[in-house]
């Protein structure tokens, strides 16, 4: 009886817990959701704008568009600085690390968050940039760092490929882990872009704004990872807090059984006491 109530103590411990983290968890998740609503028009109109400058001139070619042979690969992986919440870092580590499988070598890293850091620090990758702790206030400077040093690795040639991994948040209880292609980019073309002329050109032009572009989807696939995290660390924790709930139920009855069985038995043994005095 007492290693039950024991247990029941222990297990009402960590569901406080738990349904605390859950609270913290929807609160930050209101936030995260908004953050991330904000982020997406900038990101679009950039996109547009590269498509019609793409889309004026049927010749156009830059470095940032034209297609390589793969040797050497850039990831950047957006991963969460804690744990407990279900799958959400296993499975865009998972995808990372699958997205690779056929390479003959190993491809560089960009880490967002400590999950991320540890998990290709511990592999062996080259891990050419580390940023923990920025997923829930990233700034646009942070965003432009990262950015910054992807375009630069593939304008100098060290990489052929960047790619960024991050979860898309879908709703409170769904996400999915997702891959993207960075560069070389892929425009779509526009029918209705119009008549415009750019100075110098238009390769120039696209060329200024890819940093830019990329560090806009940098910063949306940051926010919409810790949307996602914040989500599945919901769930989590509600299911952990309901788990509890019901192992407390269960931990319950079976010591109220025990104390029942002690009860009858030291009536048992009164009367039995009682009847041999007689």
């Amino acid at each position: 009886m007492k290693d039950i109530k024991r247990r029941i103590k222990s297990v009402g411990s960590t569901r406080q817990i738990t349904k605390a983290m859950e609270l913290v968890s929807s609160s930050k998740l209101r936030k995260a959701k908004q953050r991330a609503e904000q982020a997406r028009p900038y990101f679009n109109e950039l996109y547009k704008s590269m498509c019609e400058i793409a889309s004026a001139n049927t010749d156009f070619s830059t470095v940032f568009t034209v297609k390589r042979e793969i040797k050497h690969r850039l990831f950047i992986v957006v991963a969460g600085d804690r744990g407990l919440a279900g799958g959400y870092n296993s499975n865009v580590l998972k995808l990372a690390a699958a997205a690779h499988a056929g390479d003959a070598e190993k491809p560089k890293i960009i880490a967002i968050g400590k999950k991320a850091i540890e998990f290709f620090s511990k592999r062996d990758y080259d891990i050419v940039g580390s940023y923990p702790n920025i997923a829930e206030n990233i700034k646009p400077a942070q965003a432009q760092d990262i950015a910054d040093t992807a375009v630069e690795m593939f304008r100098r040639g060290e990489v052929d490929d960047v790619q960024i991994f991050f979860t898309m948040f879908i709703s409170q209880l769904t996400q999915e882990a997702q891959q993207m292609a960075v560069l070389p980019m892929k425009t779509q073309e526009m029918a209705d872009y119009g008549v415009m002329d750019y100075d110098p050109s238009p390769e120039a032009v696209f060329d200024r704004i890819v940093p830019k572009f990329t560090a806009s989807l940098v910063q949306c696939a940051v926010v919409e990872a810790y949307a996602s995290e914040q989500g599945a660390r919901r769930t989590a924790m509600e299911s952990a807090t309901d788990n509890a709930d019901a192992m407390t139920e269960s931990l319950s009855l079976l010591y109220n059984r025990a104390r029942q069985a002690s009860i009858t038995q030291e009536i048992t043994e009164i009367v039995s006491g009682s009847t041999a005095l007689e």
